[in-house]
């Protein structure tokens, strides 16, 4: 039977204050009552390793980098346990490269992920001491020039000639094996970073039937004979959205063309172990779990704001976090772990969990580090989602963790406190323990840790 809940709350002023309320009797709540149904098993929470994260942290001391290392990943602070990388460079690499930019190199002679022993490898072996069984996704933005269309590393798409497109299958498998000499294994393979992203940064388009015919018949069956133990996921998909504006009015995207053209090919889909979305992938998540239940969908990069690092965006972070994993997500990645001025290499800003100060050296704590760690401190791999009904369905999300606890995540989004009241904490007992109250400040983040 509970006889405590632990409280941690956090506001703009006043961050993770610990309070114990007792447990009440409580047959229904209309604010949240759990149903008593457990929904999809989580893999955890995570960030991307990006060698604008490593950099700035060569700046502090070795305490204060020990310190932000400890932070997001002991399993006693954010337990960040499920974790991204980028194949080569991406939007937040300190200059452009491949591991083979020689042209025309389909034997891939010249491949080295040398660069790489400099920044992500040693900031992933970092995260290892604490998280040696980490979990780790990767993801190229671009080719090497010399695969695309444009020959260039933004903008374009892949050559789909039978020569590149097996040389490129060959090259992701070479990177796979080339960090698994080196201690560190790739647990999923996402294909392609942003599928519909056309920008300056490193980027690549790919077509439906592209990505089917690579899937299928290249990237597949490689890695199926020659790494078993890399999943291959349909992603990171940022879209498409069914309606999107332009200067020459609406321009419509259909879903189904792009992901079901790919799911409905039986000899792709067996290759295929989950879908990665980002950003407008919000949109289509509920969709693709509605259609393919038995398909893992994870979450895979933070939206990122514009460097304000505010509490409003931290809000709408909670938002974000809430509906991927009602939409069926077993994972949820943060983006920019750590930043320092924010400035990506192609020339904008954006927000991170630490800032690490050009001038000072000194480390901060941004708003989004405390949203975070009031989800991925308390809730453990290989939770259960728990079915939940209420006025606070936008606002409140509940699981069941491995070691028998259950934890509460609510928000006030208001600007005055709010009652709050949760049901069936002990499933549909309405005896002594059901359920607990409490009063939610103003643009509070709230978790409640049932024992």
């Amino acid at each position: 039977m509970t006889r405590t809940i632990e409280w941690i709350s956090s506001t703009p002023q006043r961050k993770l204050s610990e309070a114990a309320i007792e447990p009440v009797p409580l047959g229904s709540s209309d604010d949240m009552e759990l149903t008593g149904r457990g929904l999809q098993e989580l893999r955890g929470f995570g960030g991307c390793f990006n060698e604008l994260g490593w950099l700035p942290l060569q700046q502090v001391g070795q305490e204060e980098r020990e310190g932000v290392i400890r932070e997001l990943f002991s399993p006693d602070e954010l337990n960040f346990s499920f974790n991204r990388t980028p194949v080569a460079a991406n939007d937040f690499a300190d200059s452009w490269y491949s591991y083979d930019e020689t042209e025309g190199d389909y034997g891939l002679k010249d491949f080295s992920v040398e660069r790489d022993e400099s920044t992500l490898i040693p900031y992933i072996r970092q995260a290892q001491r604490y998280q040696p069984n980490m979990g780790l996704f990767a993801s190229p933005w671009s080719p090497p020039t010399w695969m695309k269309t444009s020959k260039a590393y933004n903008f374009g798409s892949i050559v789909t000639s039978t020569e590149n497109l097996d040389a490129y299958a060959h090259y992701l498998l070479r990177y796979v094996q080339e960090y698994e000499r080196r201690g560190i294994h790739i647990n999923q393979l996402h294909v392609q970073n942003e599928v519909f992203a056309d920008q300056k940064f490193p980027s690549c388009l790919w077509s439906s039937d592209d990505l089917r015919l690579f899937i299928r018949d290249y990237l597949g069956p490689l890695f199926a004979k020659e790494a078993p133990g890399t999943d291959i996921f349909l992603g990171t998909l940022n879209g498409p959205e069914d309606m999107k504006f332009s200067a020459s009015g609406i321009e419509l995207e259909n879903y189904s063309r792009f992901v079901d053209n790919i799911l409905f090919d039986d000899d792709c889909r067996r290759y295929i172990k989950g879908i990665g979305y980002q950003w407008a992938g919000q949109h289509d998540i509920e969709r693709t779990h509605q259609c393919w239940p038995e398909i893992e969908l994870i979450q895979t990069e933070s939206e990122c704001g514009m460097g304000e690092n505010s509490w409003e965006y931290a809000e709408y972070v909670f938002s974000l976090i809430n509906r991927y994993f009602k939409s069926g997500a077993t994972a949820y990645t943060y983006w920019n772990m750590v930043l320092g001025d924010g400035l990506s290499t192609w020339g904008w800003r954006q927000n991170s969990l630490f800032t690490v100060d050009s001038t000072t050296h000194e480390v901060r704590r941004n708003p989004e580090y405390y949203v975070m760690r009031h989800f991925s401190h308390y809730v453990q791999p290989g939770a259960r989602l728990l079915e939940s009904r209420g006025h606070f369905g936008a606002m409140s999300i509940a699981f069941a963790n491995p070691d028998g606890s259950r934890v509460v995540v609510a928000q006030n989004a208001l600007e005055r406190s709010m009652p709050f009241s949760c049901a069936g904490i002990e499933g549909q007992d309405v005896q002594e323990g059901s359920g607990f109250k409490a009063t939610l400040e103003p643009r509070s983040f709230n978790t409640f840790v049932i024992k």
